[in-house]
């Protein structure tokens, strides 16, 4: 009998240390995450991002690919480049039909000055192996990538090599086209987040340009939040603005959808108040610090609730869903970290 609960207990640990992430294989932020199940396999993604020195010479292509209930992380080949770059930043990944497609990113030169990458990728976590797909129309990084109906992809804002935009592009796998869908609203931003549920695409945040009469531009935290009912076509987005959950914009936070009590909800994860560079401060020397709170939108309720602090984590390109659990990997701790660890959110909600 001793032998058997021995044997129990055994195998109940094991099976959690095969559901735990393993941390990276090294500190990395800034870096596209996207997670898929084919033929029950789990499959984690880690691509591009930059390093622990937090300079453009750290910036990588590296990608990182985990089995979940397996050991370790496996290096894949590196991101592809039409341009040469290096290393790519404010990449998106999005998992869709069994594959994952990375858009976008930019390289930035010790100037500070940004070269957004045009090129786009399907990656198979089976074979490992990338396919270059059609060509952005208008190439932008740190834009917020969403995917829908298990076909489309919505590149939302973003920043290309002229500017903010306020597009809407959208991709579909079945012709592997793109095309425009209903402009965003709001004002042109970098560094936002959102996610769909019930049916309504949610975005917060991010970055604008303003500028001011004979001066230079200036980037500005943008504190707003809009909603785009979607429709049988899936360019056309009913977009309405919805007020924001605290009037303090995030920058670089991330979106994911949630289920609680059988209604879907958007919530919005870690980020943080200030606007920074790829050291984690602003050009003033001001250090951003990440943020732990959580809020939710019910879009069917059309109202915010307020979710419980998670560790407080910045610098996100998304977060990934294992069983019901979220996880950050990597990113930006407290005076500005690197990490290499998976972090995971617990997402409930505050009682009112």
């Amino acid at each position: 009998m001793l032998l058997k609960s021995l044997s129990y207990f055994s195998l109940m640990a094991a099976s959690t240390v095969a559901m735990a992430l393993p941390d990276l294989p090294e500190p990395v932020s800034n870096n596209a995450v996207a997670s898929t199940s084919i033929r029950d396999k789990t499959y984690v993604l880690s691509i591009t991002g930059v390093g622990q020195g937090k300079s453009s010479a750290d910036i990588h292509n590296k990608a990182w690919l985990h089995t979940v209930g397996e050991f370790g992380w496996v290096s894949l080949p590196p991101v592809p480049s039409q341009q040469r770059l290096s290393g790519r930043v404010g990449a998106s990944a999005v998992a869709l039909n069994n594959n994952f497609f990375i858009f976008g990113g930019s390289f930035i030169n010790t100037d500070g000055s940004t070269i957004t990458a045009t090129d786009s990728y399907r990656l198979d976590p089976v074979t490992r192996r990338y396919t270059r797909l059609n060509d952005m129309p208008v190439p932008v990084d740190n834009a917020a990538a969403i995917p829908h109906q298990n076909r489309y992809i919505y590149l939302v804002s973003g920043w290309s090599d002229h500017g903010t935009v306020n597009l809407v592009q959208l991709f579909d796998n079945f012709t592997q086209r793109w095309s425009q869908a209903t402009p965003f609203p709001g004002n042109p931003v970098f560094g936002l987040a959102g996610a769909i549920a019930a049916n309504h695409l949610v975005v917060c945040d991010g970055v604008k340009l303003d500028y001011p009469k004979d001066q230079p531009r200036q980037f500005t935290p943008a504190a707003a939040c809009w909603v785009g009912q979607l429709s049988a076509n899936p360019n056309t987005i009913s977009w309405q603005p919805i007020a924001h959950p605290t009037e303090q914009a995030r920058y670089r936070l991330a979106a994911t959808t949630v289920n609680i009590n059988g209604e879907e909800m958007v919530a919005f994860i870690g980020g943080s108040h200030t606007q920074y560079a790829l050291d984690g401060k602003t050009a003033a020397g001001k250090a951003a610090e990440p943020v732990a709170d959580v809020w939710l939108y019910a879009p069917l309720q059309q109202r915010w609730f307020k979710g419980a602090n998670t560790e407080a984590v910045m610098d996100l390109r998304g977060v990934v869903e294992l069983n019901g659990s979220f996880y950050s990997l990597g990113g930006m701790l407290s005076q500005q970290q690197v990490t290499n660890k998976p972090i995971k959110h617990q997402i409930k909600l505050l009682p009112e």
